[in-house]
């Protein structure tokens, strides 16, 4: 079946509809060989050739690649690109290899900055939560020096002025802290650079740490380790992808908890069936042996 141009290219990670359509429309896309128009539909076949820019870009499986979402536990350091000139470590080395498809990160965090980040297989679904006309509530826990006058919680809460524009903080709560270590989690709608820390820093307030906790719905997981993931089941990708308006999927990667726990069971029933196996033709070479 054919599909819509733009779609495959969004679906793959190149963008969004809208910015792949502008780019269709400037001519900087082939199929083929051929200069792509808006409009244009293909067929996803291991002979497709792509091209944005002259260079060739992998659709392989796309058209019937189940949507994958990873919770990942940033550490502070890692540069949130795909390569480094420098060779510094980056988000993406420690994730699982994938054939026929790539992790797209949701978003960006600063270097300084762990916490949670999403990956997914569906450049569309990452667009979409990305764009700022979602919304999509993000939380940060915030380590401040110093204590924090009302004064200047309510200006960051009214909104101050950046260099890229107003900007507030949605909510901010106080959740305790020791001698000049003060602890808030804060919650913004949007995901501009450094956002989070050039709002404390227009108020006058030093940031000494900051970790993402949540990202619309979806917390850190507990006990995951910093540098460490773990893959969304079908609900939660799901909630994701019904957030943005995309169609839920009906498969998963990841065996729901009913699955696990039949598989559990049928590995005990195993285990006990060889077990049993082996006592019962140790006890008939026994038998044997004394007669």
């Amino acid at each position: 079946m054919s599909e819509k141009l733009q779609k495959v290219l969004a679906r793959a990670g190149h963008g969004s509809r809208r910015e792949i359509e502008a780019i269709i429309s400037a001519g900087r896309v082939s199929v083929d060989g051929k200069i792509a128009t808006l409009g244009d539909r293909v067929e996803i076949t291991p002979a497709l050739r792509i091209r944005i820019d002259g260079h060739l870009i992998s659709i392989r499986e796309t058209a019937d690649q189940i949507c994958r979402v990873l919770a990942y536990y940033k550490p502070e350091g890692e540069l949130c690109t795909r390569s480094d000139p420098e060779g510094r470590p980056t988000v993406f080395d420690r994730l699982p290899k994938l054939r026929g498809a790539r992790w797209i990160a949701v978003g960006r965090l600063d270097v300084n900055t762990c916490g949670l980040l999403l990956f997914t297989t569906d450049g569309e679904l990452a667009n979409r939560l990305m764009h700022p006309s979602r919304e999509v509530e993000r939380e940060y826990a915030v380590r401040v020096f110093g204590q924090v006058e009302e004064s200047k919680i309510q200006e960051l809460t009214r909104g101050v002025q950046l260099e890229d524009g107003p900007a507030a903080f949605k909510t901010i709560r106080f959740t305790g802290g020791e001698g000049i270590n003060q602890w808030y989690n804060v919650t913004l709608t949007e995901g501009r650079n450094r956002e989070v820390r050039r709002l404390w820093e227009a108020a006058g307030v030093q940031v000494s740490r900051l970790i993402r906790v949540r990202y619309g719905d979806i917390t850190l997981p507990k006990g995951l380790p910093r540098g460490g993931w773990t893959e969304l089941d079908l609900k939660n990708t799901n909630y994701l992808r019904e957030l943005v308006g995309l169609q839920p999927e009906t498969d998963s990667k990841v065996a729901v908890e009913k699955d696990r726990r039949r598989l559990k069971a049928n590995q005990i029933r195993r285990a006990v069936k060889r077990h049993s196996k082996v006592t019962s033709s140790r006890r008939s070479g026994g038998g044997r042996s004394g007669a």
